[in-house]
């Protein structure tokens, strides 16, 4: 009969994300993630085999719990539009203050990873590629609402989108004033999208 873990794995997957969102793959040492997820290195290994697959499990929480909340806030409005603009809020200006970092952990990853670590590259360009089909989707649910314009390619105003989030997610870090944020945001709805 196995032994049932001691550890509530969602919870020890969260507190890795963070721990990888504040500080970055490389500048994660094992060090730290035994100590931000208070599990010994023998246990990391029998549940997730490697720092890397720690790693990889954070990536997959986050673009999940990213795409949950795209989908919630598209539930809680009637515009595509609308639920994308508070999605693009939500990361720019609102997790300012709670998030570990500004920037979006795939964008960070994917920025710092090497060779070496190409399959975590891989994992990291496959997430993004997750959160972009999901904004795809409903660029063309706004095209349906005629909120976007018909002759636009959904794809691409997806990967637009994600772009100005990056942008507008680094820039966070260096601008105190929110009002400039959202005039940023603003102008991305109203003019890139008709």
């Amino acid at each position: 009969m196995s032994k049932k873990p001691r550890f509530d794995r969602q919870q020890v997957i969260e507190k890795a994300t963070n721990l990888y969102w504040g500080k970055g793959y490389h500048a994660t040492s094992m060090r730290h993630l035994q100590d931000a997820i208070d599990m010994r290195p023998g246990s990391i290994y029998a549940e997730f085999g490697s720092k890397d697959g720690v790693f990889k499990a954070a990536i997959d929480y986050y673009v999940q719990v990213s795409l949950d909340q795209l989908e919630q806030l598209r539930e809680q409005s009637d515009s595509p539009l609308d639920a994308l603009q508070r999605f693009v809020r939500l990361v720019v200006i609102e997790s300012r203050q709670n998030a570990p970092s500004s920037m979006c952990l795939l964008a960070k990853t994917v920025a710092e990873l090497t060779e070496e670590q190409g399959d975590l590259f891989e994992q990291a360009k496959a997430a993004l590629k997750r959160v972009e089909d999901a904004f795809a989707k409903i660029m063309a649910e706004a095209q349906q609402q005629n909120e976007v314009s018909a002759q636009k390619d959904p794809q691409q105003l997806a990967r637009l989108l994600q772009i100005q989030i990056t942008g507008l997610r680094v820039y966070a870090k260096t601008c105190d004033d929110i009002q400039i944020l959202e005039a940023m945001i603003e102008d991305f709805f109203e003019h890139s999208l008709s």
